[in-house]
């Protein structure tokens, strides 16, 4: 068996805005913080820890991908439009405002404060 994924550093301009994204639209949790990070908790114990990253570096952006039930796309689809947020039914951001239906489930594609590129599926793709 191999390792457990635990937690990972993602580069943010501001930290605390991009962990309160991650609460909004993943349903992510506040977790106990410390020094330079603003982290939060997604299910299975996977932590993301929101950090500015030190001069002169620039947020090079990442691409993650969260798998969720019909609910929780459902809910956070209706923030991004709420909110007024671009959204894509694809990774090239050619069909914006759109959903896709790929892999058996459902996905969109869309970005965090910090510029990283962000995807919901519905279902795993393997």
């Amino acid at each position: 068996m191999s390792a457990t994924f635990n937690h990972t550093i993602v580069a943010a301009a501001d930290p605390q805005e991009s962990a309160q994204f991650y609460v909004d639209i993943l349903e992510a949790e506040h977790t106990r913080s410390w020094g330079v990070f603003a982290n939060v908790m997604l299910s299975g114990g996977v932590m993301l820890q929101f950090a500015s990253p030190p001069p002169p570096y620039e947020v090079s952006p990442v691409h993650m991908a969260f798998l969720c039930t019909d609910e929780q796309f459902d809910r956070a689809l209706g923030l991004l439009r709420d909110r007024g947020l671009d959204h894509w039914a694809d990774p090239q951001r050619t069909r914006p405002g759109e959903t896709n239906t790929e892999h058996g489930g459902r996905g969109v594609y869309f970005l965090d404060p910090a510029g990283h590129y962000l995807e919901l599926i519905t279902a795993p793709y393997l």
